[in-house]
């Protein structure tokens, strides 16, 4: 990916030996759009930001999360990271205009138009989702201004998340439609990818930009963990037998299949820890009572970036459970940490990241009796859960930043070709 080379994608470009210098490495004018700050695409703008290839300006919708704690209604709680997000990469705030809810005009940033216009981006990297008005308002903007747009989704099926079979049949209408807006595509995973292809997409307007954590934080981070001590603190020894659920505590997660499935699998001394917060922690715990299994199971709530680590090195196992998960980076920071993970089939990071670790710890979403026989098979030999969890450390490399930063120039190239247009070189 490293070694891409741009010119055959300029039109009527012939290679020369004096070309070779000029037009081999191209820097490319970028402006990339985002609702707002978070902490999984910090460390790729910085990384962005370094790259030779790309001249990068972000531009925020909001600044929640970062400049002030922000209420996510997932989590049930104000959320503001405590890593830094707006260090490493040149970024403004376009004001907006809209109620700042999750409904098309809950962002309105009209000044993209402005933004775009002035600056004479050669593309544009819309990471918003199409339902908010500011999104058309960048496509428009591009278009106009002859950048090229590119855009993408994480899903990897039509499927909603609130599980309403017209909606799928909306998107196999609406879809085709809307990403052939894009002058490229890109897409997190192999499944993104496939569904693409499914829905009409030609391969060479698709890109595969991997979904990708900052992996040398993480690894760095788990190596200063002490493993014995977070233990200590969840009242579990080292040896016991502990099963991580590290995500929003919402429906479509499917944290209590997880606590069923452990009541279900009674694996001596086990302990199930849950770090997160949402609408069903009440229904767990009561459940973990009627169960009788609550003084096995820990409830952590709210936990920030900077204490995941510790958490996802003092685990054995992670399972993630859910019946609607575009991709789930949770799984990348937990291989990152040598956590193994159990997945549904319905989680996006499974094809590129669990199954080819192991595939039997890829179940089917909703069937809590397989999620079952998955836990005590990951701890009916202790060697081969750690052979798991080395095999994870050096499989998520395949998922890496630099991988990710290549694969955004190449797409940016490819979308930059296909309006025709081509920055000097700088």
């Amino acid at each position: 990916m490293a070694a891409f080379c741009f010119a055959h994608l300029i039109p009527g470009f012939r290679w020369t030996r004096r070309s070779t210098r000029l037009m081999a490495k191209p820097r490319f004018r970028v402006l990339a759009i985002a609702s707002h700050p978070v902490q999984y695409m910090a460390p790729l703008f910085r990384r962005m930001a370094e790259e030779p290839a790309l001249d990068l300006e972000v531009a925020y919708c909001s600044l929640r999360g970062a400049a002030a704690a922000g209420y996510d209604p997932d989590f049930q709680t104000a959320v503001q990271w405590d890593v830094p997000l707006l260090d490493g990469y040149p970024w403004t705030e376009v004001p907006n205009q809209g109620s700042g809810e999750e409904s098309f005009w809950g962002l309105r940033n009209s000044g993209l138009r402005e933004l775009i216009a002035a600056r004479r981006f050669d593309a544009v990297l819309c990471y918003l989702g199409y339902r908010c008005a500011s999104f058309w308002i960048a496509r428009r903007a591009a278009r106009a201004a002859r950048a090229a747009f590119l855009f993408g989704t994480d899903a990897h099926s039509l499927a909603p998340r609130d599980a309403k079979g017209w909606k799928v049949w909306a998107k196999k209408l609406w879809w085709p439609l809307l990403f052939r807006q894009a002058d490229q595509i890109f897409v997190p995973s192999s499944g993104t990818l496939q569904m693409m292809e499914s829905l009409g997409i030609v391969r060479d307007r698709i890109t595969l930009t991997p979904y990708a954590v900052d992996n040398d934080w993480w690894k760095a981070r788990s190596a200063e963990v002490d493993r014995g001590s977070v233990r200590a603190g969840w009242q579990v020894g080292p040896e016991t037998p502990v099963i991580l659920f590290c995500a929003k505590l919402a429906s479509w997660k499917r944290p209590m299949d997880l606590l069923l499935a452990f009541a279900e699998a009674a694996i001596p001394g086990a302990v199930l820890v849950y770090a997160g917060e949402g609408s069903e922690r009440k229904r767990l715990e009561q459940a973990a009572a009627r169960l009788g299994v609550q003084s096995s199971v820990r409830f952590l709530g709210f936990v920030n970036q900077s204490e995941l680590p510790a958490l996802y090195t003092a685990a054995d196992v992670m399972a993630l459970p859910s019946e609607y998960e575009p991709f789930a980076v949770v799984v990348n920071e937990a291989m990152c940490c040598g956590c193994p993970v159990i997945a549904s089939d319905q989680v996006g990071a499974t094809r590129d990241l669990v199954a080819p670790v192991r595939p039997e710890f890829v179940f089917p979403a909703g069937d809590v009796s397989a999620l079952a026989k998955t836990l005590q098979l990951a701890f009916a030999d202790r060697e081969m859960l750690r052979e798991t969890a080395r095999r994870c450390y050096a499989q998520v490399e395949t998922n890496s930043p630099q991988r990710t930063v290549a694969a955004t120039v190449e797409a940016v190239a490819r979308g930059v070709a296909r309006v025709g247009r081509l920055s000097p070189p700088v």
